[in-house]
């Protein structure tokens, strides 16, 4: 079981209350990610319920039990930090098995909770090796290793892959929500990346300054965003908001279309603009069109062979169906 609840959860340092008074409930083998822009406390929410953080008031259950007063090592959950954290002098077999040294188990439990860590992450061929000669998404995984050793109520991510390059990110991403279909287990996992949110999560907590402004499956929260700070942080290219006559002619402040959900024209079409930077991304090119009122530049998802060049006019009808309308405090108008 791994059933985390968090009931009316603050956390101040000094006169600063950094999480604002908030309750989320986070399933059994749930897939989770909380996701914000820097500075919106989603590390820190992480570090609540790791118990590295002391709440400032509220209760935090795992498996309806209180932990609110427990240290971490009594709560049943591993963390895998954004630095790896091995010990460079041992091999990854010790590496791993560490946690398990310093709880005293017997030699037989460690060496079979360490084999079946290392099938699960392919790492059995690596196992005699030490850190220095393995690649930054293999230290990665042994960071996890040790992590799924312990075998704990829930798993908890801060940012694991934030060291690795571009290449290694996408395929780290792919091991981790593996590992999950095979475990099971609850994880929470922070970032900052809602490219990773999205392509990750069962479910997404959006963060601003303390606060979660909206909880939900990365489509829901794609296609329904309840405010204006949640559509314009999911999505890639972010939405475009537009205001003016525009937004009032919909009985708007802020009217908001995804890039991919216009039709590009030569001739005809309710906003006209001009073309400025293209970024040819081989399947898609982004298009940054200027001169549209309220909204400049706006972006626009195009064909990757689309016969566009910087100066050109263009055209855009946005899909009317996949409008969204924000108030003057930012919520969503339905």
């Amino acid at each position: 079981m791994g059933q985390i609840r968090l009931e009316q959860v603050t956390k101040s340092f000094g006169e600063v209350q950094v999480i604002q008074p908030l309750d989320l409930t986070l399933e059994d083998g749930e897939f989770t990610v909380f996701v914000g822009p820097s500075g919106c406390g989603k590390s820190t929410l992480l570090r609540l319920i790791a118990g590295l953080e002391d709440v400032s008031s509220g209760r935090i259950l795992i498996d309806g039990k209180d932990a609110t007063a427990l240290v971490p090592a009594k709560r049943g959950l591993a963390m895998v930090f954004q630095s790896y954290a091995l010990y460079p002098h041992m091999s990854v077999r010790r590496n791993i098995a560490f946690p398990l040294r310093m709880a005293r188990m017997s030699r037989a439990e460690i060496d079979r909770r360490v084999e079946e860590a290392a099938e699960v992450l392919n790492l059995r061929e690596y196992l005699d090796r030490r850190p220095g000669q393995l690649s930054g998404g293999q230290r990665q995984r042994v960071a996890i290793g040790r992590a799924i050793v312990r075998e704990p109520a829930a798993f908890l991510f801060d940012e694991p892959l934030s060291n690795l390059d571009a290449a290694l990110r996408v395929g780290m991403r792919m091991e981790i929500s593996e590992l999950h279909k095979k475990l099971g287990t609850t994880m929470i996992y922070v970032t900052h990346d809602q490219v990773e949110a999205m392509t990750m999560a069962d479910r997404i907590v959006v963060l601003q300054g303390g606060i979660i402004e909206q909880v939900g499956s990365p489509l829901e929260l794609y296609q329904r965003p309840c405010n204006q700070f949640v559509a314009g942080f999911i999505g890639s290219p972010r939405m475009n908001l537009i205001e003016g006559p525009e937004a009032a002619r919909e009985g708007a402040t802020t009217l908001g279309i995804r890039p991919e959900h216009l039709r590009l024209s030569r001739s005809e079409g309710p906003w006209e603009g001009t073309v400025g930077v293209s970024e040819h991304l081989g399947s898609d090119t982004f298009l940054h069109i200027h001169g549209i009122p309220g909204c400049d530049p706006f972006t626009v998802r195009a064909s990757g062979e689309v016969d566009l060049r910087h100066g050109d006019a263009v055209f855009l009808t946005p899909d009317r169906a996949r409008l969204h309308r924000f108030d003057a405090e930012g919520r969503r108008i339905e």
